[in-house]
């Protein structure tokens, strides 16, 4: 099936590709991965359940992704942010369900903070899945080499190879001091709406570990956390899907 074009909405001199389907709320909002694209699996079924349903669906490439323009080595935690607080801003209305896929999710839990700061409660839900908030500090500061630490400091990135993809992945210095400010695992956080977390336990680039940790840190709100025995990182195969779509409409429920 052909996706139909996006629109673009121009944030901070980005060009944003933004697909956005008008229906009942609680609306859903995608936020995808590190290098991932809105049209996939993940995206594209929820985006399909939603028009069955009559419900919005909003989701939108980060600059650097897809078919958004930018470079992707110049994107940062707090430029995504930005660019996703902007789309959700200017599209999403009434009581909306975040959706965040691995590095979505920390997109997501600051997007319920700085929301929340500016005095808006509309996100009534959090489904997060294989979730990797704070990863550049928990997950791959601690993890770098020599080699890494030198290519980091004469070079300002370094290169990782990809199951998911033929080109590398890319880390940049800026990406990973600006995670650094943009951290949610560091006390309690309070998304004041209830949460849905789906890990598996084969992920090998987000171990499970993290997950608990990330419930531990949820006290005040209602955590669901549901672990895939034989689950990767993607949460990508028919029961995957059948889970994520679940999920989300359990959610979505809740939240009207």
């Amino acid at each position: 099936m052909t996706a139909t074009p996006p629109v673009f909405l121009d944030v901070d001199g980005s060009r944003i590709a933004v697909r956005h389907g008008t229906g009942a709320a609680p609306g859903i909002v995608w936020l995808g991965g590190y290098k991932s694209d809105m049209l996939g699996t993940k995206a594209q079924t929820l985006s399909d359940w939603a028009e069955q349903e009559g419900r919005a669906f909003l989701r939108h490439d980060y600059s650097g992704h897809g078919e958004s323009g930018g470079a992707f080595a110049d994107g940062t935690i707090s430029k995504w942010l930005s660019q996703s607080l902007a789309v959700f801003r200017h599209f999403a209305t009434g009581k909306q369900v975040l959706v965040g896929s691995s590095m979505g999710a920390w997109i997501a839990l600051r997007m319920v903070q700085e929301l929340r700061k500016a005095g808006d409660a509309s996100v009534v839900g959090l489904v997060l899945l294989a979730p990797a908030p704070d990863f550049t500090s928990e997950l791959v500061e601690p993890g770098l080499t020599e080699a890494r630490k030198r290519d980091l400091a004469q070079k300002g990135f370094f290169e990782e190879p990809s199951d998911y993809s033929a080109e590398p992945y890319i880390y940049t210095r800026a990406l990973i001091e600006d995670g650094r400010d943009n951290r949610v695992m560091t006390g309690p956080i309070d998304t004041h709406c209830p949460v849905h977390i789906l890990q598996g336990l084969a992920d090998a680039d987000v171990p499970a570990s993290h997950a608990l940790k990330l419930v531990s840190l949820l006290p005040a709100d209602d955590v669901t956390l549901s672990l895939i025995p034989d689950g990767d990182h993607r949460l990508s195969r028919p029961q995957d899907l059948d889970m994520l779509v679940r999920a989300v409409a359990a959610m979505a429920q809740r939240g009207s």
